[in-house]
């Protein structure tokens, strides 16, 4: 038996056949592949820093998303006070969630998105109602440690600006959990979405553009920033808002926890930044946590 979004319990084949289209299983991949496009698109963001700077990145990445998703979805406005508070509030998470940027001006990829990964871990575990889902969180926590802090005499401490940039982003990442799946559950096509985009470029334009300034508007870096607004932006919240409908909030969160390992890799290719022999067990740590979720949804579903 698995528990769909409207809290009454049905059998699998159930769930598959009406609501989520997908078993849990191959609701999982949608996750994957959010994690997967989002951090490539990040590292691809941290390319244009030069150009118009971290905040600059964010404006362009949730502006040009903006207009994507409302061209998609034709969005109307908010016909009551909760449904604009459904927006706001999920909008303003958004907009939190891309503090990651600025930074990572202190720290490299695989370290900022390790800290952010706190806000999901702390969904999962706050969600959790088995030892099962805690044992994956746990797993995933090790792999934080290891990956994030500092370990032996060769090390310098990361600069506290960073970290409290990630960590204030991964809050943010852990609302946006929670507001997904309210919307999902809301409006199935993307329009509540669309409207907290909207919401979350209002509220980073202004920072944006005292950053990049009018080098926002140079062609070659408008079309950079909707690679990076499809990729980091468009995609992954389409991909999470299907997802969130079909699997539990701790779920996701502990599935979320392949984002260090995918953005080490996006940063190898993308970047150049290499991971040492420690922060790759963290890695792997990481993705066992991942993996290990998934086999328990499917064992759950059957």
């Amino acid at each position: 038996m698995v528990r769909c979004p409207q809290t009454a319990e049905v059998p699998t084949d159930r769930v598959t056949a009406t609501r989520s289209g997908a078993p849990p299983r191959s609701a999982a991949w949608l996750v994957l592949g959010s994690v997967l496009s989002v951090q490539l698109g990040q590292s691809f963001g941290k390319l244009l820093f030069g150009e118009v700077g971290p905040m600059g990145v964010a404006a362009l990445r949730l502006g040009l998303a903006a207009l994507v998703l409302c061209a998609l979805y034709r969005p109307r406005p908010p016909r009551t006070a909760r449904a604009a508070g459904l927006a706001v509030g999920f909008g303003t998470a958004i907009a939190g969630m891309n503090l990651v940027y600025p930074a990572l001006v202190f720290l490299p990829v695989g370290v900022a998105v390790t800290l952010q990964l706190l806000g999901p871990l702390t969904v999962a575990l706050l969600g959790s109602r088995r030892r099962a889902d805690l044992g994956w969180a746990a797993l995933a926590a090790l792999g934080l440690a290891l990956f994030a802090v500092p370990w032996g005499g060769g090390g310098s401490e990361l600069p506290p600006a960073g970290v409290a940039l990630a960590l204030a982003s991964g809050a943010a990442m852990g609302a946006y959990l929670l507001f997904s799946r309210r919307a999902g559950a809301r409006a199935a096509d993307g329009s509540v979405l669309a409207l907290a985009v909207v919401w979350a470029a209002l509220l980073t334009l202004p920072f944006g553009i005292a950053d990049g300034g009018a080098a926002l508007l140079r062609p070659g870096v408008l079309a950079a920033g909707l690679g990076v607004a499809v990729l980091s932006a468009v995609l992954p919240y389409a991909l999470d808002l299907a997802a969130l409908r079909r699997l539990p909030p701790r779920v996701v969160g502990v599935l979320e926890s392949l984002e260090p390992a995918v953005g080490a890799c996006a940063a190898l290719v993308v970047l150049g930044e290499f991971l040492t022999l420690r922060q790759w067990l963290a890695v792997g740590c990481v993705v066992a946590a991942s993996s290990g979720a998934v086999a328990w949804t499917g064992r759950r579903g059957r």
